[in-house]
């Protein structure tokens, strides 16, 4: 899995420091020196301690961010479910739901408006799990390897700082969401098979084992790490980038609320982009937690490529709002603890100095 990421990491376009230097306006100069930094730091400012409620990079920090997670991830997944409901069925039954509308009327004449939640109860379990994994592991890793990197590599690679903290926080994200995943497309894609998570497990349990509930776990690392990283990569380079071009002031003038919208607006950016980057995976996986027999490839190979896009338009508009929703949501928590948040990247003083931009 991390052999993929590093080709990925590679061709992203601000992974090379020297083209970073130039879209910096800085020309490095030949004769500077690059010793690696025992330590990284990618805020532009310190700010005094007083003002957090814990240290950036402590226990506590880490678990909060883990619990902003689970709030995050959890009750927005689940407040979307009648729209992944029907973007499921449309992936795995495309004559019956041949869209968005129809598949909601369909949904809703053939099983009310209670049918538009089915798999709820899964779908908040696994995404709450999946969020801890996700953001908090994700926080963990980028402070590991930005420290293994040192402060100037941590800010001249950090787009492939970001690449590796989120794929690496997926990786065990996706172990977690997995049993929860399966379960909740065996609700929604098989009528009459169950209709609630106490139904359904031990069913699946019966009929497959253990197998039933990990068994789309390398479809879901497939259509979640890329997702994950290309949510948390461009979330972070877009905010950096509205900061720079687009917001009036810088953000230490800004008032909490107005760098809320900021994050909102980089969040919906990032998830068009995640959408996209995802669907093939996830249409994958849904049909492959509907049938019982079939493998990754096999479903793969008779879906083809119009097959595997079926559902697009609706996982745009779902992931769009889920991800600015997130980040949104993931912000707030962090506001509202006194979390430490760390300003856009700024190039470190050694570095300055170095090139010369510094006395």
């Amino acid at each position: 899995m991390f052999s993929s990421v590093a080709p990925l990491a590679r061709l992203n376009p601000f992974h090379a420091p020297h083209l970073q230097l130039l879209q910096d306006g800085v020309r490095k100069r030949p004769d500077a020196a690059e010793p690696p930094s025992t330590k990284r730091s990618l805020a532009a400012a310190a700010v005094t301690e007083e003002e957090y409620s814990c240290a950036y990079g402590s226990g506590r920090f880490f678990l909060l961010c883990g619990f902003g997670g689970i709030i995050s991830c959890g009750t927005t997944h689940t407040a979307l479910v009648p729209l992944d409901l029907v973007k499921c069925r449309i992936q795995v039954d495309p004559q019956k739901y041949k869209s968005i509308f129809n598949g909601f009327s369909v949904t809703v004449k053939e099983d009310g408006f209670r049918g538009l939640a089915k798999g709820w109860a899964p779908t908040f379990f696994g995404y709450s799990m999946q969020g801890l994994c996700k953001f908090g592991f994700y926080e963990v890793f980028k402070v590991l390897y930005g420290n293994l990197l040192g402060e100037e590599n941590a800010y001249l690679w950090r787009t492939s700082l970001y690449l590796a903290a989120s794929a690496s926080a997926e990786f065990f994200a996706d172990i977690a969401l997995a049993p929860m995943e399966a379960i909740k497309v065996r609700i929604q894609t098989q009528p009459g098979y169950a209709n609630t998570l106490r139904q359904a497990a031990p069913k699946m349990f019966a009929e497959e084992g253990v197998w039933a509930f990990y068994k789309g776990v390398v479809p879901l690392w497939m259509r979640q790490i890329p997702y994950t990283m290309m949510k948390f990569a461009c979330f972070e380079r877009t905010v950096e980038a509205l900061y720079k071009y687009v917001v009036p002031k810088p953000r230490s003038e800004c008032s909490k609320p107005e760098q809320l919208v900021v994050t909102f607006i980089a969040g919906y950016i990032a998830g068009v982009f995640c959408a996209i980057v995802s669907h093939p995976a996830d249409s994958v996986v849904s049909v492959l937690n509907k049938e019982k027999g079939s493998s990754a490839s096999q479903v793969l190979v008779r879906l083809g490529f119009r097959g595997v896009w079926k559902g697009l338009f609706a996982r745009i508009i779902m992931i769009g709002t889920l991800t600015a929703l997130q980040w949104f949501i993931y912000d707030s928590v962090k506001v509202y603890f006194r979390l430490p948040r760390p300003p856009p990247p700024e190039m470190p003083e050694s570095l300055k100095k170095k090139l010369g931009l510094a006395e």
